[in-house]
């Protein structure tokens, strides 16, 4: 009670100070001087944050590496930033994604190196609103995101609203309330970037104690309005229906406004289905989403209720890492922000497979940073290429585009490992096109069972009268066209195997229940909850 007491009290300061800090007087100013100064303020942080320490797990990466604060300055001038971290890497100063979440230990030259998550928190910046990164194997990590952090990344939503044109539109979101906290900062970072927000609807979720969280959500909006932001009450959703948002999408379109949603990827789904399956007319909105995969299905759903999805990359280790421009129509590929991360990759095998992957790994550039991370695995992967576009973003400077993101993350049960686009295929195209229903309407789920992991593949009412037998046995068919028959084996053969049941997918994305949903290796991002 106590520490939920200190956290609400933590938040609410968090939210006051956002509140009093001015707006950025020339955003497109701080972005360039943030560009114009990025391999600097890498050496700053280096140079304060792990050079003078000698306990900083990177301090000895850096000393076993043979090299010192002076020879990373000399690479960087030379070869420049991302060349220098591409040579770091092979040096072996990195961190994978197990590492940094402390489920592994930091081994380099066979010596073991002390490390902690809270390691790498940034010690030189403060704050109070506090996030915590998901993870489907080990516990999230929380950090406070400073004021000042919050307010420079306005910067993103004012490219956006440059690019798509979204002044004026009817901003709604479509976000959990607490314990998640992004609601919140929705409303208060659009505020900062000269967006009302006039709506949030709200998922309802399961948890049993979710009166408390609402009535906590509620209290900090009214905190928020008693400061002068006009942050509108969570509206509940009937559970799994998104009908609400798209009537009112369609209101605001008669009165002469077009919608503008900030929602996770399955949410802005099923709130175009909901519009086409009632006749509403939404076209013209735009859905700024994240959080999971943007297929080739999930696209094509919002676009056959005439709407436009934009998929936004946002790591929670590190925040937003780019955006997709109005030209990148298909596939899954953004503009990174390069301000704020550098990107490298490098040619690995994924965990417990033998697919080999294009793994990410980023570097935190900005001074007020929450954390500072250096060649950082966060398991996903995807091709680092050069703009070839005119837009916003490349006129900012976002020059370079990851294309073909996906999570190697991966989705396991009963020993058996399931990941690539074939999997994410079978739920998307192969399920509907034998049982009915469209994207997000059939989802794969891995719970935790009498002291054992077991596969649930949820299928939504919505898709009409099934035989669950049925769907089993076509899921284990498809399977094994795609993995052959001996994965399938392995998980049929098991006497927990795979249930089969009839309930809606969770859209929450907000509650307690680990969901876990397979990625594309062609189309998707992707992270569980």
């Amino acid at each position: 009670m106590i520490e939920e007491i200190q956290y609400y009290s933590r938040m609410a300061l968090g939210m006051r100070e956002l509140i009093r800090h001015p707006a950025l007087a020339d955003p497109m100013g701080a972005l360039r001087h943030q560009m114009e100064n990025r391999e600097r303020h890498f050496l700053d942080l280096a140079r304060k944050i792990v050079f003078a320490s000698p306990r900083h797990p990177y301090y000895e990466m850096f000393r076993l590496a043979g090299c010192t604060e002076r020879d990373l300055a000399n690479e960087v001038a030379r070869h420049g930033l991302e060349a220098a971290l591409a040579k770091l890497l092979d040096a072996g100063v990195y961190l994978t994604h197990d590492e940094f979440k402390g489920r592994e230990p930091v081994v380099r030259g066979g010596k073991e190196i002390p490390s902690t998550p809270a390691a790498f928190l940034n010690p030189l910046v403060r704050g109070y609103i506090e996030t915590r990164s998901g993870g489907s194997r080990g516990p999230g990590v929380s950090a406070r995101q400073s004021t000042d952090l919050s307010v420079y990344r306005t910067v993103y939503s004012q490219l956006e609203m440059r690019e798509f044109a979204l002044a004026g539109r009817a901003l709604a979101l479509v976000r959990p309330v607490l314990p998640s906290a992004l609601g919140i900062q929705n409303s208060l970072s659009a505020n900062l970037a000269g967006q009302r927000t006039h709506k949030w609807f709200a998922p309802q979720n399961r948890l049993r104690e979710s009166w408390h969280y609402r009535a906590m959500t509620d209290a900090l909006v009214w905190f928020g309005r008693a400061l002068g932001v006009p942050l509108p009450l969570p509206e509940s959703l009937p559970h799994n229906d998104f009908s609400p948002v798209a009537r009112w999408l369609a209101d605001e379109k008669r009165r002469g406004r077009l919608g503008l949603v900030y929602s996770y990827i399955s949410a802005a789904v099923r709130v175009a289905a909901a519009a086409r399956e009632a006749g509403l007319d939404i076209s013209g909105t735009v859905f700024l989403s994240g959080g999971e995969a943007l297929t080739d299905a999930k696209r094509a759903t919002v676009e056959a209720a005439g709407c436009e999805i934009v998929s936004r990359y946002f790591i929670n280790e590190i925040g937003r890492i780019g955006s997709a421009c109005r030209q990148m129509r298909s596939g899954n590929r953004v503009h990174v922000f390069r301000d704020g991360v550098a990107v490298v990759g490098r040619k690995r095998r994924a965990p417990l497979s033998d697919v080999e992957v294009d793994s990410l790994l980023f570097t935190t550039l900005l001074p007020l940073t929450t954390r500072f991370l250096i060649n950082a695995e966060m398991d996903d992967a995807g091709v680092i290429e050069p703009a070839d576009c005119s837009c916003e973003f490349s006129a900012h400077g976002m020059t370079t585009t990851v294309r073909d993101l996906y999570s190697y993350g991966k989705l396991t049960g009963q020993g058996v490992t399931l990941m690539g686009s074939d999997a994410l295929r079978v739920l998307e195209v192969a399920l509907p096109a034998r049982f009915g229903g469209g994207a997000g309407d059939y989802q794969l789920v891995e719970i935790d069972a009498a002291g054992q992991t077991e596969l649930v593949l949820r299928v939504s009412p919505r898709v009409g009268s099934v035989s669950t037998g049925a769907v089993h046995d076509f899921f284990f068919s498809e399977i094994r066209r795609y993995y052959g028959g001996s994965l399938a084996a392995r998980l049929w053969g098991n006497a927990a195997g795979l249930h089969v049941v009839v309930q809606e997918p969770d859209m929450t994305q907000g509650g307690k229940v680990l969901t876990l949903q397979i990625t594309s290796s062609k189309t998707g991002i992707q992270h569980a909850t």
